[in-house]
């Protein structure tokens, strides 16, 4: 229902309209693999569906600020004349839903990361937020296959542009010549965990700029942006996560580590349970 307005769906699911396999559910309840959703029949909620699913992967909206998640290989803003960058799908969005607004980035991801980014919808909320980055930082969980097999967790404190740097990762999952790992970025320098991770001599799988090697099959590198949690202005704190995408659970698979694992595992993860 992508021109909807972005309380629809949490309509639909406080009047009792939307159930999550044939049971009542809740605007909290976390998706997973074959989950069935289904809203009762209405000219409303049938005039809202289409077969065609928008460009921009929404997460989270308010009226503050929207979370997307991010395909690996498209830039946060425009780097060229005609290039396609977020910023401006998810404008062109606001416009063909008729709720047009400007958006401001409140954190950035590379372009070959994928993963969530949140946007204000103001420059007075993109200054709330920036502030509360800033102050405060994200509480950001990353997801990184590497090539071969560290230590079964640790910690990176190597110093990055002149200034202290800590990241911390924990293995999840092995598979041929590569690691699942779990990272936690606890400084925010530039390309961090990237830079973190080759120093050890486990680079991110594609990341050529620091020699994880070039595999044409990949968008970007298998480097994603999982689980991000804030706090909102109006309403505490917000645990977004954001599914994987095709290209690295492809990849994952290819390398020798089951899907239905995989997401067994991410699946906790979202719930911030130990895997």
């Amino acid at each position: 229902m992508p021109t909807s307005p972005f309380g629809y769906a949490r309509k639909l699911i406080k009047s009792g309209a939307a159930k999550l396999n044939g049971a009542q559910a809740t605007a909290d309840n976390l998706l997973s693999l074959h989950d069935t959703v289904t809203l009762k029949e209405s000219a409303a909620t049938a005039a809202q569906l289409t077969p065609v699913r928008p460009e921009l992967d929404i997460l989270y909206e308010d009226g503050h600020v929207l979370i997307a998640n991010k395909p690996p290989g498209l830039p946060m803003h425009r780097t060229a004349e005609f290039e396609d960058n977020l910023v401006d799908y998810g404008q062109a969005y606001m416009i063909q839903r008729a709720t047009p607004c400007k958006l401001y980035p409140v954190n950035r991801l590379d372009r070959g990361t994928s993963g969530t980014v949140i946007m204000a919808k103001s420059s007075s909320s993109a200054a709330i937020y920036g502030r509360q980055v800033k102050e405060t930082g994200l509480d950001k969980l990353y997801l990184a296959l590497v090539w071969g097999t560290p230590e079964s967790s640790g910690v990176i404190k190597e110093a990055l542009d002149g200034k202290e740097s800590e990241t911390r990762y924990k293995i999840l999952l092995a598979g041929e010549n590569c690691s699942l790992l779990a990272v936690t970025p606890i400084s925010g320098r530039m390309h961090q965990i990237r830079r973190h991770l080759s120093s050890i001599g486990r680079p991110v799988v594609g990341d050529k700029r620091y020699g994880g090697g070039d595999l044409p099959e990949l968008s970007g590198f298998a480097l994603h942006s999982f689980r991000t949690t804030f706090a909102l202005a109006e309403s505490g704190e917000l645990t977004v996560c954001a599914p994987l995408s095709d290209e690295l659970l492809n990849l994952c698979e290819r390398r020798g580590i089951g899907q239905n694992t995989l997401l067994e595992t991410v699946y906790k993860l979202a719930l911030q349970e130990e895997p």
